[in-house]
């Protein structure tokens, strides 16, 4: 059994090897942050298996304003410290929800999500915004998926540095 877990780990972790590769090459000598946001949520929404929504919330005058993204419409304005997003952006800490309809304060944009985790974005030691992801199926997100988007947004605000 657990040489099935171990496989099916070493598999993700490689898909987010080729993910963050493909960001890299994406990105490469591309300035402008939306056009980089919208071609990473692209890339996310088609990557990521189990996925329902891929974006961004830019961080503008104290709240969370919606940015590029894939999936169904969603919320516009989320004030900080309000739902997961509006948490991980004040903490500065990633979150993920196992279940979003356990999660006191959940703002819900798709009846259909479940979990959700969300990375936030700083560059220069202040905040950009947060990159979303949400998904129909619970507990689709952990330590994995964190670490792979750890390394995505790296990368992201690496490639706005340059």
């Amino acid at each position: 059994m657990s040489g099935a877990s171990e496989s099916s780990a070493d598999s993700r972790k490689k898909l987010y090897e080729e993910l963050n590769t493909c960001l890299s090459g994406l990105l490469d000598g591309e300035s402008d942050e939306i056009a980089n946001m919208a071609n990473a949520a692209a890339l996310l929404y088609q990557f990521l298996p189990d996925i329902n929504w891929a974006g961004f919330y830019r961080h503008q005058s104290g709240e969370l304003v919606l940015g590029p993204f894939q999936g169904q419409p969603a919320c516009i304005r989320i004030p900080m410290g309000k739902g997961v997003c509006g948490i991980a952006a004040e903490k500065r800490e990633i979150q993920i929800v196992e279940d979003v309809r356990q999660f006191p304060g959940h703002i819900s944009c798709d009846s259909s999500s479940r979990s959700e985790i969300v990375l936030p974005i700083q560059k220069n030691n202040g905040l950009m915004g947060v990159l979303d992801i949400d998904s129909p199926e619970k507990n689709r997100f952990d330590r994995i998926d964190a670490e792979g988007l750890k390394e995505f947004v790296l990368r992201f605000v690496q490639n706005m540095e340059n």
